[in-house]
């Protein structure tokens, strides 16, 4: 494999952590170029500082979810991800796990091709990160992914290599990530979401915060009182780490962790397959703060994608207001932010507020990962698989999967079941991947995970310095 990028070597211009925080923290004049870009160029390097929760006026991109539709009374809180460059959240780690090693002084743009093993939106990401940062760019899927994963990957200027399997293969995705430096071992560079602290600090510092700074906003706008809880399912285990963020600033916030009940791989050491992309990759990560959860609950697939086919659906959107009294420009929002994940973190959500009983003066934050455009083929074949969804089967979803849905799946974070969902770690990081049962022990420290936040302003006066 050979490095396609022979240009000379020059600094990347990327935002700090800050930056992408608090964007109008960066110099005015590149904050107008960035700006300027967000429209007129998405592929111009500049977009770099468009990665954040903000919108161009500075509020934060949330939405929330009318009761009508989640049929309780806490307040469901979304964290709206589909203006990220990409239309996704997820190259924001793309972008931290590359620049933290950048600035290192370990990769090059003269030499170096960067490797992103993704099931989907971290790969396109990675993609476009990589190539706007100037450098050869790979992304390891597996082929069962929505053929719009891979039109992405080929639109931002990156190349692709096709594992077996779906969703949950992902030990085929290292074993070609190690094939890869065997075979190039000056070249490649593996830049691995689900081992690469990179990936928590984006969601440590950048979602975690954004959520914190929200809260007073939402305390005047729907009455409530703190987080009570921040539920997000668990791909690379990167989106949950905001979760650690929650309980400094609220500490009787709950962290709930979600899974595919086709893959509940936490819940009882379970395999398999699913169909809720981006999420349940059959084994723990590296990075995920298992000691840190409250509870961990399972989510049936089908039900995500057929939810997810309602709110978004021009049929589904017509019962949302027709019968559910949802207003019409309500509807057009909620069909322009929801993918299939996003689906599946609202009923998370729901499922979490009747466990724990939360009411009125409850908001529940959850991130939608992307968008509906990343699964037009995803909902044909569930038109092929279930019928043209029609009004009538649009009400049957939302009162069978949102205003029945039942709080079974579920387990509280105890401290058993905490200490067994780290232990899973032992199985791929340490007989797999190279590390040694020092490395995993050390992370039941706290103190481990708090070394980790730290990193943040370190890396971020590594970027300035770049600057002068």
């Amino acid at each position: 494999m050979t490095n396609q990028t022979n240009s000379v070597k020059t600094n990347i211009l990327g935002p700090t952590f800050e930056e992408m925080l608090h964007p109008q923290s960066a110099p005015a004049a590149i904050r107008a170029l960035a700006e300027k870009a967000r429209t007129e160029n998405p592929l111009d390097p500049i977009n770099l500082f468009n990665i954040t929760w903000r919108k161009a006026d500075g509020g934060i991109n949330y939405f929330v979810m009318p009761h009508e539709i989640t049929g309780v009374d806490a307040e469901i809180v979304v964290m709206v991800a589909k203006d990220f460059p990409t239309g996704s959240h997820k190259v924001g780690p793309a972008y931290s796990c590359m620049i933290e090693k950048y600035v290192d002084g370990e990769l090059d743009p003269t030499r170096d091709t960067l490797v992103f093993p993704s099931t989907g939106n971290y790969g396109i990401g990675g993609a476009w990160v990589g190539r706007r940062a100037g450098f050869d760019t790979v992304v390891i899927l597996p082929q069962g992914m929505s053929k719009e994963r891979f039109e992405k990957i080929e639109g931002y200027g990156a190349r692709y290599i096709k594992t077996t399997g779906s969703e949950s293969n992902v030990k085929e995705i290292y074993d070609e990530c190690n094939r890869l430096t065997r075979e190039h071992p000056d070249t490649i560079r593996i830049l691995n979401q689900f081992a690469e602290m990179g990936n928590y600090r984006f969601h440590y510092h950048v979602t975690g915060t954004t959520i914190v700074e929200l809260e007073r906003e939402l305390e005047q706008r729907l009455g409530t009182r703190g987080i009570a809880a921040y539920c997000s399912s668990m791909g690379s285990a990167g989106t949950i780490a905001a979760g650690d963020r929650l309980k400094q600033a609220f500490t009787d916030c709950k962290v709930i962790g979600l899974e595919p009940v086709q893959c509940p791989t936490l819940y009882n050491n379970g395999y398999g397959a699913h169909d809720i992309q981006g999420i349940g990759d059959k084994h723990v990560t590296w990075i995920h703060h298992v000691t840190n959860m409250d509870g961990l609950t399972c989510i049936d697939d089908q039900e995500s994608v057929k939810l997810c086919q309602v709110l978004t659906d021009p049929v589904g959107g017509e019962v949302l207001m027709k019968r559910y009294g949802v207003p019409g420009d309500v509807a057009c929002e909620i069909a322009g932010i929801f993918g299939i994940s996003g689906a599946c973190n609202l009923i998370g959500a729901i499922k979490t507020a009747r466990h724990f009983g939360m009411g009125k003066h409850d908001a529940i934050v959850i991130p939608a990962t992307d968008n509906i455009e990343r699964y037009y083929s995803t909902m044909r074949e569930t038109d092929e698989r279930y019928g043209r969804l029609d009004a009538c089967e649009s009400v049957v979803r939302v009162e069978g999967i949102l205003h029945n849905q039942k709080t079974d799946w579920f387990k509280d974070g105890t401290p058993e079941n905490r200490r067994q969902w780290h232990n899973l770690k032992y199985y791929t990081w340490v007989e797999q991947q190279g590390k040694s049962v020092d490395e995993l022990n050390a992370q039941l420290d706290p103190e481990w995970w708090l070394n980790q936040q730290a990193k943040v302003a370190d890396t971020d006066r590594k970027i300035m310095a770049l600057r002068s």
